[in-house]
């Protein structure tokens, strides 16, 4: 696990992450419509790359967040920006629609798939029903532990998923 942590801290993935990836997406979505999970110093940085992008933000609250506060406020809330082309529909439902979650880290998911910062499966899955169609693709390009493939599968999508770290890939596979 730290030679997971030393590629991120050696790839500015803790801070955020090379920009020339969203440069790639942009440049091969039909449409822009995408998800982008981050943390509050990371906001200003997505909102103007996608400036000229319809935005909605939606927030994930932990009731039971990790203790550890140094000198600041709880992490007990995670934030999910959402950038759509105009004329990008939104699907679902009044259920799926939501932009506030609260769900507790789900301790037995992240012990059973060693993930540490795995998604809710429900928060997945409302994303997925909100931003495509049966039988559409949806790309991960950072599935972790493979949450996003298994709503996909479930949801009836194609999914794409693309991990740097062999461990969390070979767990997503056998997920």
């Amino acid at each position: 696990k730290r030679e997971y942590h030393n590629v991120l801290e050696n790839t500015g993935m803790t801070k955020g992450f090379d920009f020339k990836i969203l440069d790639e997406l942009v440049r091969v979505l039909k449409k822009i419509n995408i998800y982008i999970w981050c943390s509050k110093r990371q906001i200003g940085q997505y909102l103007n790359y996608f400036k000229d992008y319809n935005l909605e933000i939606l927030t994930w609250h932990k009731p039971n967040p990790l203790p550890a506060c140094n000198n600041t406020y709880l992490s007990d809330t995670e934030y999910i920006l959402f950038f759509r082309e105009k004329g990008v529909p939104i699907y679902g439902n009044y259920e799926t629609k939501r932009k506030f979650y609260i769900s507790p880290i789900n301790k037995e998911d992240k012990k059973l798939y060693s993930h540490p910062t795995i998604k809710p499966l429900n928060i997945i899955e409302n994303l997925i029903i909100n931003s495509s169609l049966q039988g559409g693709v949806v790309l991960d390009c950072f599935m972790g532990s493979g949450t996003t493939g298994v709503a996909c599968k479930k949801l009836g999508r194609s999914f794409i998923g693309c991990e740097i770290n062999e461990e969390y890939f070979k767990i997503a596979e056998r997920r």
